[in-house]
């Protein structure tokens, strides 16, 4: 009787790996408790789970990239034959960055400023043997080209910051495909770019993993990535696997609670309908924010870089005007110009008053009224104030007078409507979590009762859940003040749950706009089409059971 053949062992499996950082105190936390999983050649595995759950340090421990205060990882990563955790460091240099490579999120953090493109991915190839001047440069150039750079052999002298989002996550992955890697790691590869140029990295990389023939990890908190990109799902919380098993499987009938409310989290419902008879509160009409190019000695005017050219819209009382676009679009611009921070040309009206010839103290009492939350909820509150100082600031300038009790009481009512324990206003915006900051940012914007505020991508740095939570915070908050919003995000999923007028940008103009149901429902625009396309055909597109080949 013949055997039955034996299987292929994975090519990583991980067992039992738990991990601690240092407290202060001679205390410890575990980050990762237990953690199991294998990852067979060809195939994608995607962990998921909300910021905290211990995604990114278990992907930093397969290549030893932990930072100091990790102590005591215990348990055992097999590659390809090799305990990771027990190799020498010189067996773990030959492995890194050829065998096993990484994609981080911020290619911008991850790219040395100081050195071109050729430098950068010539110095992997030498790393890692390759020799000779011409050589080097004709891999580099075949790279740039296999990911999709536009004319690689003009590109080569390129720095970072002269590269788009989506161009610079390009060269992360042409580095990490430099050596041909048999296990590629994408730790949240575009979670910071524009859903067109999100669905083209995606396509990339089921590309290159055809030719290559390799295994991915591919970490994430965007469910609909997973369903579209991966073939198996282990779902993380508190730093253990919660649930493992078949894409297609999890997502039909997932089991645990967490992963049930992981899928249940998307923004959901319809934004209200625009009432009309409400006053238009803002207003611009044929509004433009033209840059000026110098050149020469004397810095001559050479062109003007068009940031928002002919604009107009009208946003009313108690209602959302969204606007959507791929990043250079002027969505944000808009949203600054509008508030008078920065120049621009055209007539912007506030309750049928014109603002944009008033002088700077003609403006600070509009300033109560008008208000804007940014995007990153990390980079936009003062490491070194309080939380309580930090959205006591404006009362400071448009209430003068205020007693210290009053100002504490305004902000304890502040904090307790964006959902936070008053309790907290003497903590510092490092303990709070990224949802807890950006309720913070609110609170901030709103501690003046203001009419209209520019939502400049509040939940585009938030995990699934929390953006869900903060929408839902933003429509209370929305029908008890009357506020109203001005919505800017690449997100269209958020914007769909929230917006009742849509302005769809490209290059500083209005390429359509209408209702957004009617916007969403039939786009009339190629660009509109081709933006929803890219947004909502995770949703549309089966899982591709074939994709591995």
């Amino acid at each position: 009787m013949t055997p039955p053949p034996l299987l292929a062992a994975p090519l990583l499996d991980v067992r039992d790996l738990s991990i601690a950082f240092a407290q202060g105190g001679g205390k410890e936390t575990l980050a990762v408790d237990k953690v199991s999983f294998s990852l067979e050649r060809g195939r994608t595995l995607a962990l998921v789970g909300e910021s905290g759950s211990g995604k990114s340090i278990t992907a930093l421990s397969i290549v030893r990239l932990l930072p100091p205060s990790a102590i005591h990882p215990s348990g055992s990563i097999d590659f390809a034959g090799d305990d990771i955790l027990k190799l020498s460091d010189a067996r773990l240099r030959a492995i890194r960055g050829a065998k096993i490579t990484m994609v981080f999120q911020e290619p911008m953090t991850s790219l040395n400023p100081l050195q071109t493109i050729e430098q950068q991915i010539g110095e992997i190839l030498e790393l890692h043997g390759a020799r000779g001047a011409e050589k080097i440069r004709a891999r580099v150039v075949e790279l740039l080209g296999e990911v999709g750079i536009p004319n690689p052999s003009e590109r080569l002298a390129a720095f970072p910051h002269q590269l788009s989002g989506g161009q610079r996550q390009r060269v992360m992955i042409a580095m990490a495909l430099a050596n041909r890697p048999d296990l590629l790691i994408a730790d949240e590869p575009t979670t910071a770019l524009d859903v067109t140029v999100q669905a083209q990295i995606l396509a990339l990389l089921e590309r290159v993993q055809k030719t290559y023939g390799m295994a991915m990890l591919f970490i994430t908190h965007d469910l609909g990535l997973v369903r579209r990109f991966a073939d198996d799902v282990c779902v993380m919380q508190h730093g253990r696997i919660v649930e493992t098993g078949d894409v297609e499987k999890v997502f039909a009938t997932p089991e645990h609670p967490y992963t049930k409310a992981l899928l249940a989290a998307e923004p959901k419902g319809a934004p209200p309908v625009e009432d009309e008879s409400e006053p238009v509160l803002v207003a611009a009409n044929d509004l433009k924010v033209w840059f000026p190019i110098k050149r020469g000695f004397l810095r001559r005017t050479v062109g003007h870089i068009k940031a928002v050219d002919g604009v107009t819209l009208a946003v009313r009382r108690g209602s959302t005007v969204g606007v959507v676009g791929e990043s250079g679009s002027g969505k944000t611009t808009l949203g600054l110009a509008l508030l008078r921070l920065i120049r621009s040309e055209g007539p912007i009206l506030y309750l049928g008053e014109r603002i944009d010839a008033k002088s700077v103290k003609e403006m600070r009492p509009l300033r109560r009224d008008m208000q804007i939350v940014f995007q990153d909820p990390y980079g936009s509150l003062s490491p070194r104030m309080s939380v309580a100082e930090i959205v006591a600031e404006g009362l400071g300038v448009q209430m003068r007078g205020l007693s210290f009790e009053e100002t504490r009481e305004i902000v304890a009512n502040a904090l307790a409507e964006t959902g936070l324990d008053p309790a907290m206003m003497d903590r510092y915006p490092h303990e709070f979590s990224g949802g807890q900051r950006q309720r913070v940012a609110i609170a901030r914007a709103i501690v003046l009762k203001p009419k209209f505020i520019v939502l400049d991508e509040p939940t585009s740095a938030l995990d699934m859940s929390v953006q869900a939570q903060i929408v839902d915070l933003l429509r209370e908050l929305q029908a008890k003040h009357s506020l109203a919003y001005l919505f800017i995000s690449h997100d269209l999923k958020v914007v769909k749950s929230l917006a009742a007028h849509l302005i769809v940008m490209r290059y500083g103009k209005v390429v359509e706009e209408g209702p957004a149901a009617d916007v969403f429902a039939a786009p009339k625009s190629d660009y509109t089409r081709a933006l929803f396309a890219a947004a909502f055909r995770i949703e549309a597109e089966p899982h591709p059971g074939d994709k591995a080949g």
